[in-house]
C-alpha cells in the first residue's frame, strides 16, 4: 500500500514514506533537553573519552527513527461512502471514523521541515474547537489536494454569489480564482511595526528557567543580582543626573527596538505571502513563511464577521477582518482573512463573504446609561473610601506621615476619577444597531471592534440579568452563534425584549441543518 493519488473508495492507504523521516527529525527537538542534561552531567569525561557519548547519541537517534518508522507502518486511512476512517497506534491501537457531514473544513498545513520533503499535513476540522480534530501527517502536496477534493466531493459544493458562481454552474471547467486581498513586502513590514511585542523577554525567561542548570550562576539569587548591579550602578551614579537620564533613554530605545524587531519577525513568519482568493469552493487563504497554511472556507459556513483595530493603527485607518465560521482554527474561535488593510480594501471581502458593512446613515443605539453608572460606582466608591481612610490615618499618625497619606489619598482619588471617565467613554463608544437583515455591535474604547452577524444565522437569544440589573432595569443579550459568541451588554429591558422578539421572528422558520451545508 502506497500513498494514494486517485483515492479509490473502500481501499486502505498509507501516508508518504518520507513522513517517518520528518517525524524522526522533529522528535529530536523533544530530546534536546534530556540530551543537554546528559552532556552536562558527563562533562567531566569529555577530555578523557568523548567517544563514550557516541553510543548514547546513536541509541537516541536510532530509537527515534525506528519508533517513527513503525508508527508510519501502523497508520492507514480509508475513504468510505459516508465517512473517513483512520487507524493508528503502535502498542495501543485506535480507529477513528468521522462522517463527512461532521467535517466542516479541510485545510493543508506545511511546516518548514515537511516542505523540504514536499509534504503537507491535512487537517479535517469537525467544529469541535480543536479538541476532536482529525489529521493526516504527512502526504505529498498533490495527494493533499486530492484528499481535500475527495472530502469536498462527498458533499454538495457551496454556491458563491456573483459571476464566479454563474461561471462555475455553466460548465465543468472551474473558473480561475479572483484575488480579494494580498500583502506585499512593504505592507507586511508596516504591519509588523504595528505588531510591537515584547514576547521575546517571556521566551528568554522560559528558556533560562529550563536551562538554568547550564548557567555558571544562580539565576534566581537576589544576592548575585545585587552584586552584579552594584558596581555599574555606583559608577553610573557618579556621572551625574544628565548621564543617568541618557542611560535611561538609551535603555528605552533599546527596548523599543527589541519590540519592533520582535513584532516584525512574528508578522513575517505568520503572514508572509498572504493571499486571499475567491473560488467556487469558497474563500481560500494562504500564508506563512516557515509554516505554510492553505485553507478553504465555504461561504455558506460563514456565521459572522469581526472588524478589529488597535489603539494606534485605527488613527491611520488600518483594520483587520476575522471570520467566525463553523470551522475555525484550533487556537481561536475565528479566522483572520484580512490582517491589515484600509476599509475600502475590506469592503470587497465582506461582500464576497455574503455579508455587508453598516451603511453610513445607520441609526446606532447606545446601551443603558445605568449599567455604566453602576460599574463606575462599584469601582469608584471603594477607591474614594480608601482615599478618605488614608487621610484620616495619616492625620492620626502625626505630621511626619501627613505628606505620605496625602499622596496616597491623591492616588486613590485619581484612580476613582479614572474609573468614572473610563465608563463614560465606554458608554459613548459602545453601541448596536438592528436592521431587518443584520445585527451590528460596536464595542471597545481603545481597540474597537465591530461585529456583523446575519439575523437568520443567530440560533438563540437569551436575556441575562443579575441582581443589580434586575433592580435597575437593564439586561445583557446573549446570541447563540455557531463557532463563536455575540453579546449585547446593558440594554434597557424593554429594548432587550424587543430585540429578542425581532431576532426570534427571523430565525424561527430557518432550518439550521441546511443553512450551513457545504
Amino acid at each position: 500500500m502506497t500513498e494514494a493519488q486517485d483515492l479509490p473508495p473502500e481501499e486502505w492507504h498509507r501516508t508518504h514514506p518520507a513522513g517517518f523521516l520528518v517525524r524522526a527529525i522533529g522528535s529530536l527537538r523533544s530530546m534536546a533537553l534530556p540530551l543537554a542534561a546528559v552532556l552536562y552531567g558527563s562533562r567531566s569525561q569529555w577530555q578523557d573519552g568523548p567517544l563514550l557519548l557516541l553510543p548514547i547519541l546513536a541509541v537516541l537517534l536510532g530509537g527515534s527513527a525506528a519508533f517513527s518508522y513503525w508508527g508510519w507502518r501502523r497508520l492507514r486511512y480509508r475513504f468510505g461512502e459516508d465517512d473517513i476512517r483512520v487507524e493508528s497506534g503502535i502498542l495501543s491501537r485506535s480507529a477513528r471514523s468521522v462522517p463527512y457531514d461532521r467535517i466542516q473544513d479541510v485545510s493543508l498545513e506545511q511546516a518548514l521541515l515537511p516542505r523540504l520533503f514536499g509534504l503537507v499535513e491535512v487537517r479535517f476540522e469537525t467544529g469541535a474547537g480543536g479538541q476532536d480534530e482529525l489529521k493526516l501527517a504527512y502526504v505529498g502536496e498533490a495527494a493533499g489536494e486530492a484528499l481535500r477534493d475527495t472530502v469536498r466531493g462527498r458533499r454538495q459544493p457551496p454556491a458563491l454569489p456573483g459571476p464566479l458562481a454563474e461561471a462555475g454552474a455553466a460548465g465543468p471547467i472551474e473558473p480561475p480564482p479572483r484575488t480579494l486581498f494580498a500583502m506585499d513586502g512593504r505592507r507586511l513590514l508596516l504591519f509588523g511595526v504595528f505588531e510591537f511585542s515584547l514576547v521575546v523577554f517571556a521566551v528568554l525567561a522560559g528558556a533560562s528557567q529550563q536551562f538554568e542548570f547550564l548557567l555558571p550562576f544562580d539565576l534566581w539569587s537576589l544576592d548575585w543580582w545585587d552584586a552584579a548591579v552594584a558596581g555599574p550602578g555606583q559608577d553610573l551614579a557618579q556621572l551625574g543626573p544628565a548621564v543617568q537620564l541618557a542611560g535611561i533613554a538609551l535603555a528605552l530605545v533599546l527596548l523599543a527596538v527589541v519590540g519592533l524587531v520582535t513584532g516584525v519577525t512574528r508578522t513575517v513568519l505568520r503572514d508572509y505571502g498572504f493571499l486571499l482568493e475567491e473560488t467556487v469552493r469558497g474563500l481560500r487563504r494562504r500564508r506563512g513563511l516557515l509554516t505554510r497554511t492553505d485553507m478553504i472556507m465555504p461561504v455558506p459556513r460563514v456565521q459572522a464577521l469581526k472588524l478589529t483595530s488597535g489603539i494606534i493603527r485605527r488613527r491611520f485607518g488600518w483594520h483587520g477582518l476575522e471570520v467566525i465560521s463553523l470551522a475555525h482554527d484550533a487556537k481561536s474561535g475565528s479566522q483572520v482573512i484580512v490582517p491589515f488593510a484600509q476599509e475600502e480594501e475590506i469592503a470587497p471581502v465582506v461582500d464576497a463573504a455574503g455579508l455587508a458593512l453598516p451603511p453610513a446613515d445607520l441609526a446606532w443605539r447606545r446601551a443603558s446609561r445605568r449599567r455604566y453608572v453602576d460599574r463606575a460606582t462599584l469601582t469608584a466608591v471603594p477607591l474614594s473610601v480608601a482615599a478618605a481612610l488614608a487621610l484620616v490615618l495619616g492625620s492620626a499618625s502625626g505630621a511626619g506621615r501627613g505628606a505620605e497619606a496625602a499622596g496616597l489619598a491623591a492616588l486613590f482619588a485619581f484612580l476613582a476619577a479614572l474609573a468614572l471617565l473610563r465608563q463614560l467613554y465606554r458608554w459613548w463608544h459602545d453601541s448596536h444597531a438592528l436592521t431587518p437583515e443584520w445585527l451590528f455591535v460596536r464595542r471597545g474604547w481603545l481597540s474597537p471592534t465591530l461585529d456583523i452577524a446575519p439575523r437568520i444565522k443567530l440560533q438563540s437569544v437569551e436575556i441575562v440579568q443579575g441582581p443589580l440589573a434586575r433592580r435597575r432595569g437593564y439586561a445583557d443579550l446573549r446570541f447563540g452563534l455557531a463557532g463563536g459568541r455575540l453579546e449585547l451588554h446593558g440594554v434597557a429591558l424593554p429594548e432587550a425584549h424587543a430585540i429578542r422578539a425581532a431576532v426570534l421572528d427571523s430565525i424561527a422558520p430557518v432550518d439550521f441543518a441546511q443553512l450551513g451545508a457545504m
